[in-house]
């Protein structure tokens, strides 16, 4: 590649707004009226909207007006088996010009396809496209997220649709507002981070970079003017009437570890909380029967169940100790894991085993209100593996059992911290929804004064 191809392949399209609405469902709330009209005014913008507040129809009717104002075909790139849920969504507004395609062909206006499966596409093919759950990028290699901001900067109109920005990965907004064409990642962490290794305070494990505590209302009014953030509709000036999240029951259950840990080969003489990450990791590895027993245990009395797990020997024991579970591996090929995923939405199987940063986005599972859960340190995974059950639209109380030893306690302190710390982000997105925030850039134009020797 000669050096002008590399430049041209690292410019984004130009924009100079969006465009205007031509088309919206009557069935449609208010508030997603309000906010599909808002989306498209803004013609590249992230929408921060919780689950079950109606992301998929609106990303559909987005979809629409696009085709209606160019007649050119809309891509949706979506999780998992969530694809299926678009083409269900469509059916109940009238949209039928939609396909999902697994190769890359076509005959629709509106195109569904995985993450997983990008490559078989050709940007120029598309005057607009939508990225569901756009914040699943981070649980994929470098590979993938590569090829998908690069796809983007080649279309016009992009829009970001996630539940919820991580409340500890402020990266994930400057990856975001780079890969709409606003600010970069790393001009943004120049401007409004510093660096920080600090590991003491339990919101801020596994963190590098905290905001400078001068530029923090800055920050959240530059995020604001790019996006549009709500938990429900009441944060944007409507009726919450319609939208009442069933009852919670967070249950704690407290495994013992009677064995010391074992860290670097070196046996601990008493058992204590672990603290570094090695600590962690022997001791979820030492304790992996005894959780898995109790994660079983658990499901006792409920009709449906899902396993959260994060290691490959604790999916492999809990589907030898529980017989009417399947697993869902990483090493499966995409169709197998979506079968299985299909087949638990249907409820043609009634326990299911995976992993978050596998299958936590996106999947709407109301038809189920039960789930174990091994904690790790990402409250982000944690918050959308339980907003699969816990949604707007649940008509049963939710229960959600978190399986954890005395040594993981460092986990839950940060969990917790991590949730008061979400709710402040949101806090703060939805306060400065409707402030300015401009990015001020200096122009160079001084004549440029040469030393006298080079005169």
């Amino acid at each position: 590649m000669d050096y002008p191809l590399f430049l041209e392949n690292k410019k984004h399209s130009s924009i100079d707004s969006g465009i205007k609405f031509n088309y919206m469902p009557d069935s449609m709330f208010d508030y997603q009226k309000y906010v599909t009209e808002y989306t498209l005014k803004k013609g590249r913008c992230a929408d921060f909207l919780d689950t079950g507040t109606g992301k998929t129809r609106i990303e559909l009717t987005i979809a629409v007006n696009h085709i209606n104002h160019s007649n050119k075909p809309v891509l949706i790139i979506t999780p998992l088996a969530v694809a299926f849920q678009f083409i269900t969504e469509a059916s109940l507004i009238g949209i039928d010009d939609i396909a999902y395609s697994k190769d890359g062909k076509y005959k629709t206006k509106i195109v569904v396809c995985n993450y997983e499966r990008l490559d078989k596409f050709n940007p120029n093919d598309f005057d607009c496209v939508i990225l569901d759950e756009s914040s699943i990028l981070k649980n994929f290699d470098g590979a993938i997220k590569t090829q998908v901001t690069t796809f983007l900067k080649k279309v016009k109109y992009r829009y970001l649709f996630t539940a919820t920005p991580s409340p500890n990965d402020f990266i994930e907004l400057g990856t975001s507002s780079e890969a709409l064409g606003y600010l970069g990642y790393t001009d943004m962490l120049g401007k409004f981070f510093t660096n920080s290794e600090d590991t003491i305070k339990p919101q801020n494990i596994g963190t590098k970079w905290l905001l400078k505590g001068h530029a923090e209302n800055d920050f959240f009014k530059w995020v604001s003017s790019w996006s549009i953030s709500m938990r429900k509709p009441s944060d944007l000036g409507f009726s919450d009437d319609r939208h009442i999240l069933p009852k919670l029951h967070t249950n704690y259950n407290i495994v013992k570890n009677d064995k010391p840990l074992t860290v670097d080969g070196q046996t601990q003489m008493f058992s204590s909380i672990a603290k570094g990450f090695k600590e962690i990791r022997s001791e979820e590895k030492a304790t992996v029967e005894i959780r898995c027993n109790k994660a079983v245990e658990l499901t006792q009395g409920y009709d449906k169940t899902v396993y959260w797990c994060n290691r490959n020997d604790e999916g492999d024991l809990l589907q030898s100790l529980d017989k009417d579970a399947y697993q869902i591996k990483g090493s499966m090929n995409l169709d197998k894991k979506e079968e299985l995923l299909l087949a638990f939405y249907k409820g043609d199987i009634n326990r299911l085993i995976t992993k978050p940063k596998m299958t936590a986005f996106g999947l709407n599972w109301q038809h189920c209100n039960h789930t174990v859960y091994f904690p790790t340190f990402s409250y982000e995974q944690y918050y959308q593996s339980l907003r699969r059950f816990w949604r707007f639209g649940q008509k049963r109380e939710v229960h959600v059992d978190i399986v954890h030893t005395e040594g993981q306690k460092r986990i839950i302190d940060s969990i917790q911290a991590k949730m008061l710390k979400a709710n402040k982000l949101f806090d703060k997105l939805n306060t400065n929804l409707n402030s300015r925030f401009d990015i001020k850039e200096s122009n160079f134009n001084d004549n440029i004064i040469k030393p006298t020797f080079l005169n």
